[in-house]
């Protein structure tokens, strides 16, 4: 144990992470803005998953519900968000994750010195996608198009290598043009991806300064996923550790020290209370859902075999759904559906008592609610191999 701090408990943490990340039990009150508020974004490169991760968490919620909150109601937006994956957040923290995410040191371009736009080059390219973006819906091929028109020909080079071809300079940008809150997504267009300006939906925002904006992440990290290093909050943001080690010291009075499993962990000054009842229940979570992604550290939320299934060799969580009893990894799942049948299997690492059978029953019935399905469950040996 680190040395004159108290200690909490793998279990203690387990309960509050679940509390806080409303796993415990399915929320009556909350929404799926206050829910994703809640989880500090959630990942939405599967808009699926994105769906069940949040349904899930919301008493007698389903995917309909996420979609309208989405494209209707536009209390959600989704864009590129945390580690410059696509995620859905909150429409009314843009100002909060704008002024974050576009002031987090970058790391050097991965692309060589013929591929790369200079300084200036990018600073065009974002102010061009937020104008055409303005008042428009545009798929990615009339963005280019747009984009390069308003810049000029040389953002239309094909340098990029893409998956099955090469892509134009321009896109280099379009991450960093969604970190300055003037890219995110819009419905699809039949199959086509499109994308707007999310200043249609908070017309007028002003991205909080950065060193405020960089504050309040932190706390509502630690709020959701803490005890947790400034390596951890790194880490989940795919940001430098230094930068990460800095923001946490500037902290100092507002977050305090405990002891997790032998390692000095942050939490916010005065947020130290734990449940007094260790963590229950069974739950099916998606891909890329939030709880395991932030969930740290590995060895105790993915313990002994869990970690070699459900983990990339990287350490990298979320490739695979996970069954998760009580607050810890102990299996993965996949689901197939055929019309409205949802064929769910379950691959548990140890044998399930009869309690948590009966539980996984319900979770399953849950799953195909959120899904507006019929599920068909199996206990059994899962063949699918990971999510890219």
């Amino acid at each position: 144990m680190s040395s004159g701090i108290p200690g909490v408990s793998w279990t203690e943490v387990s309960a509050r992470r679940l509390e806080r990340t409303r796993l415990a039990a399915p929320s009556d009150s909350d929404d799926p803005a206050s829910v994703v508020a809640a989880l500090c974004g959630v990942h939405a490169q599967v808009l699926s998953a994105a769906e069940l991760s949040v349904g899930i968490r919301i008493a007698g919620a389903t995917r309909a519900d996420v979609r309208e909150a989405l494209w209707q109601r536009r209390s959600l937006v989704k864009m590129f968000g945390p580690r410059g994956t696509v995620h859905l957040l909150p429409t009314t923290d843009l100002p909060l994750w704008i002024g974050a995410l576009s002031s987090i040191p970058t790391s050097a371009s991965p692309f060589p010195a013929h591929v790369r736009m200079t300084p200036e080059q990018t600073e065009e390219v974002v102010a061009a996608i937020g104008q055409v973006l303005a008042d428009a819906e545009l798929t990615i091929d009339e963005l280019s198009d747009a984009v390069v028109e308003a810049t000029g020909p040389w953002a239309g080079d094909l340098v990029m290598p893409a998956f099955q071809g090469m892509w134009p300079r321009w896109r280099q940008a379009i991450t960093l043009a969604s970190h300055r809150g003037v890219l995110c997504f819009a419905p699809n267009r039949g199959r086509k991806v499109t994308y707007t300006n999310p200043r249609r939906f908070l017309p007028a925002f002003e991205p909080l300064e950065a060193g405020t904006a960089q504050a309040e992440l932190a706390h509502r990290y630690l709020h959701a996923y803490g005890p947790a290093t400034a390596q951890n909050f790194a880490q989940w943001l795919n940001a430098p550790r230094g930068w990460a080690t800095e923001l946490f010291r500037s902290l100092e009075g507002k977050i305090e020290q405990v002891d997790l499993a032998g390692t000095a962990c942050w939490v916010n000054t005065g947020d130290t209370r734990m449940p007094s009842t260790p963590p229950r229940g069974v739950r099916l979570l998606p891909y890329f859902d939030a709880y395991v992604v932030a969930g740290r550290p590995r060895e105790l939320l993915f313990p002994g075999r869990a970690a070699g299934r459900a983990l990339a060799p990287s350490g990298q969580a979320g490739n695979y759904p996970v069954l998760l009893i009580d607050g810890t990894v102990a299996g993965v799942w996949h689901q197939r559906r055929s019309g409205r049948r949802i064929h769910l299997t379950v691959e548990p690492l140890e044998e399930l008592t009869a309690a948590h059978l009966g539980a996984l029953r319900e979770e399953a019935e849950r799953v195909g609610a959120v899904l507006e399905g019929r599920p068909e469950l199996t206990v059994g040996t899962v063949t699918t191999g990971p999510h890219a």
